[in-house]
């Protein structure tokens, strides 16, 4: 079911594999291209086709998200409570601050940091419901302080309505892959433009994120989900679970065990297959653990983290904190025994859109500063200009710029 491999046969296990983004990109280049041209006519053409929408329109009725926040049982509501606070406290300590202070004699500089004006979530609806993911785009966007906030989901899952209309987000649109992106991108009469797309969606949506980054924002290009563990010791029923856990996201999903004990790596693999004998799931988890997935039987904890730090994994499980000054490249670090990934998915805090396929080693996960612009600000008075202005012409005139060099010899009558 799953492989027990040594560090010398990892071979392609950490070479991820070309998603189908190339093939992707040339389904969805057309779609976006019409969206442009046509807007809201486009959008819905393909929201019939693709999205089963049976509405005269992609927006959803706030009497809708209503009646949906008032289905939610009484624990559903109570977990997006508890969940939604410790989000919002965690995306506050996020922010950048502003601050202004006289640095020399005349000179004072500092940055201002303002929100985006508009943005956008996209939620997925495919094989699961994900109200968690629309508490971890939409808050630390309202912590930042964005005045329109949007939400697009295909399906009209009432985990989803329910939950925008909880979080007191009106603009909620029953639209999903690759037109939702572009409406987005491009605004609509009926769908407000987006400086930033942020969430995780199918192939398409990440194509379509790829294709329109720099006409507007995005966090990243996302690929499979995945989990690194490293492990010496410890009860192997934990560490199948938390395998198992990130396998179920879907048939591409990796799960990686690295320890230096092989026992431990025999009780692993026993407990996953006891396990997975008893998942509902289990159809998706055994693909995933087959294709993607191993144990690895590494030689020491210092080679595990070098291995680790190569793949850069979305999610880093590791057994405490002597661990954590090594490690250089992760999405997000879950410490000691009772921090699974779970944990972070859902209620804990920390963002759980995360950077997957390497992106680690460039970026950690979306957090309140992706909503926000700092700004830098200075003043200087003639003093401080003059005192800098010798500096400022020599580089000016190195570089063959001489207007520049002359607008500061103005200043003081050359």
């Amino acid at each position: 079911m799953i492989r027990i491999l040594r560090t010398s046969e990892l071979g392609s296990l950490l070479e991820r594999r070309q998603t189908r983004l190339e093939e992707a990109e040339a389904v969805v280049r057309p779609i976006l291209e019409d969206v442009r041209r046509r807007g809201d006519a486009a959008l819905l053409e393909y929201c019939r086709r693709f999205d089963a929408l049976e509405c005269s329109g992609v927006r959803v009725p706030e009497a809708d998200l209503r009646r949906a926040a008032r289905s939610l049982p009484r624990a559903f509501r109570k977990a997006v409570g508890e969940a939604s606070r410790n989000i919002r406290a965690f995306a506050g300590r996020q922010l950048p601050k502003p601050w202004s202070r006289a640095v020399a004699p005349g000179l004072r500089l500092g940055q201002v940091v303002r929100p985006l004006d508009s943005v956008a979530a996209y939620i997925p609806a495919g094989r699961y419901p994900l109200p968690s993911t629309l508490m971890m785009t939409v808050i630390p966007a309202q912590v930042a302080g964005v005045p329109r906030i949007s939400v697009a989901s295909p399906k009209p899952a009432p985990e989803i309505w329910g939950t925008a209309h909880l979080l007191g987000v009106r603009n909620v649109f029953q639209m999903g892959g690759a037109q939702a992106i572009a409406a987005f991108a491009f605004g609509t009469r009926s769908v407000p433009r987006a400086d930033r797309i942020v969430g995780p969606g199918s192939v398409y949506v990440t194509a379509a994120k790829k294709l329109l980054a720099g006409e507007v924002g995005i966090d990243f290009i996302a690929g499979p989900t995945e989990i690194l563990i490293i492990a010496a010791e410890g009860d192997p029923e934990f560490f199948a679970a938390d395998m198992l856990a990130q396998a179920e996201h879907d048939v591409d999903a990796s799960a990686i065990l690295l320890t230096d004990s092989r026992p431990l790596a025999l009780a692993v693999a026993r407990a996953l297959a006891r396990r997975l004998a008893e998942l509902p799931t289990a159809a998706i988890v055994r693909q995933a653990l087959a294709s993607n997935s191993a144990i690895v039987v590494v030689r020491t904890l210092a080679e595990a983290l070098e291995v680790a730090n190569r793949f850069a994994p979305e999610h880093l499980s590791i057994p405490d904190l002597s661990l954590l000054d090594g490690v250089r490249n992760a999405g997000s670090v879950f410490v000691g025994p009772y921090s699974p990934e779970a944990a972070g998915d859902y209620a804990s805090g920390p963002n759980h859109v995360l950077p997957t396929g390497g992106a680690a080693r460039i970026r950690g996960g979306l957090s309140a500063s992706d909503y926000v612009k700092v700004i830098s600000v200075q003043q200087l008075n003639a003093r401080a200009l003059g005192r800098l202005a010798p500096a400022i012409t020599t580089l000016a005139r190195a570089e063959g710029l001489e207007a520049h060099a002359r607008s500061v010899e103005a200043r003081f009558g050359a």
